[in-house]
């Protein structure tokens, strides 16, 4: 087992060393580092977690951070992270050990001095990311039970936002700036067809995803065909959902800061017509 050389202790429990393999890795265990000094060799078999950050950016934003995290929030993070790793069976990007870290030391300071944060994202999260949503409840209970501290149902949402960001590679600002689009846009629907959409219903789901899906496809500046004639029907037939699907088009190039196809105005128009059918 190799050996390791302490470089300086964060607190008790934590500290950076030299792994002869790794190099700079972050050494996470009860008392690991109590009355040691720089240059004193352990065990790799002493710590109950071994970080490896690769990035020397991420390293460094995440050893500043440790000293102001609970030791008991701070472990349960450590296995919440694991948890994430196991359930979503991918790589994460090393990020989301400095975001998540950095999110819940804020939101456990919140909810200690009895600060409520509404998510106003939080439905559209459930049904834009399901399996990320699932994943983030478990991490929820799971902090729960290790650290004591009760997370509101709001977390959930943005904790699975950060899972979706480490999972799929992607800017986490990216991440959020695609979440309220999709608000922004379903509000409109709602205005301009005076309606309200059961947000629990297939068919806002349904609406949800194909509105992520056309932001991924614009984004991925992949286009749709255009079925033949029909943008003219279409116009003819449901004029106030085939305007509104170009009122639609038009957010989205403006926040996406990209062209979006005709083709998408036709798809639209005819989710809307289903669901304007449906809700009126």
């Amino acid at each position: 087992m190799d050996q390791i050389a302490v470089k300086k202790g964060l607190n008790n429990n934590v500290m950076i060393a030299d792994h002869p393999a790794f190099g700079e890795v972050i050494l996470i265990g009860k008392g690991i580092g109590f009355n040691r000094k720089k240059g004193d060799l352990i065990e790799e078999g002493q710590a109950e977690k071994m970080f490896v950050l690769k990035d020397e950016r991420e390293r460094a934003n995440y050893i500043k951070l440790l000293p102001f995290v609970e030791n008991d929030l701070h472990e349960a993070i450590i296995s919440s992270i694991e948890l994430i790793k196991k359930r979503a069976a991918s790589q994460l990007n090393e990020h989301i050990h400095v975001a998540l870290t950095d999110h819940l030391m804020f939101a456990a300071n919140r909810i200690a001095n009895g600060l409520d944060f509404k998510n106003p994202f939080l439905v559209e999260t459930k049904t834009l990311y399901p399996t990320e949503f699932q994943i983030a409840k478990e991490v929820v209970q799971l902090l729960k039970d290790k650290s004591g501290i009760e997370f509101p149902d709001g977390e959930i949402g943005f904790i699975a936002l950060h899972i979706h960001s480490a999972v799929m590679n992607r800017n986490l600002s990216d991440v959020n700036r695609h979440s309220q689009l999709v608000t922004k846009l379903v509000q409109m629907i709602e205005e301009n067809l005076e309606v309200e959409i059961d947000k629990e219903g297939i068919d806002y789901t349904r609406l949800v995803r194909h509105i992520r899906f056309t932001i991924e496809r614009v984004n991925n500046g992949e286009t749709v065909e255009e079925p033949e004639k029909f943008a003219t029907l279409l116009k003819e037939e449901y004029p106030v959902c085939y305007n509104l699907s170009w009122k639609l088009i038009k957010v989205m190039q403006q926040t996406l800061k990209k062209q979006v196809c005709d083709a998408e105005a036709v798809y639209l128009t005819m989710h809307l017509q289903r669901l304007q059918k449906k809700v009126k």
